[in-house]
């Protein structure tokens, strides 16, 4: 038999993987995943500039804390792994992860509404401008 992922990390690496697996599958569960261009990431406790993101090609429901990837700020990934990632995911959580070494999870969203890949007919006008894609970028500092 295997070892799970949860016999290689700390306790606390552990508890982030579980949280952010379950913090995905709530994203898909309120219709927030959009499939492309929302991601979310987590820096791991005590892991200085180590972080936790999706594996490429899972719906954010297929989720779990074993297939969470460990990359560094660069989008490298850092633990065996039968996943690849975007690297593009992580673009703009690691440049805010870096910027802000206390925030603890990164959370990016598209309002579907004003998603650029949706043709003119597709497209509703969102409450709030916040670009041309109607981004959305939320954050969790740890307290």
């Amino acid at each position: 038999m295997a070892a799970s992922t949860r016999d290689h990390v700390s306790a606390a690496e552990w508890v982030m993987r579980v949280d952010l697996a379950a913090c995905f599958r709530l994203v898909a569960s309120f219709g927030w995943s959009d499939l492309l261009g929302t991601h979310i990431s987590a820096r791991v406790p005590g892991g200085g500039n180590e972080f936790l993101i999706n594996p490429y090609g899972l719906l954010f429901d297929e989720i779990t804390a074993s297939s969470l990837v460990k990359v560094d700020e660069a989008g490298n990934i850092l633990s065996p792994t039968e996943y690849s990632i975007n690297p593009a995911r992580f673009f703009i959580h690691g440049a805010v992860h870096i910027a802000r070494p206390e925030v603890a999870c990164v959370l990016h969203t598209h309002t579907p509404g004003r998603h650029p890949g949706l043709g003119a007919e597709e497209r509703h006008p969102a409450p709030d401008p916040a670009g041309a894609a109607g981004d959305r970028l939320y954050w969790l500092s740890r307290l």
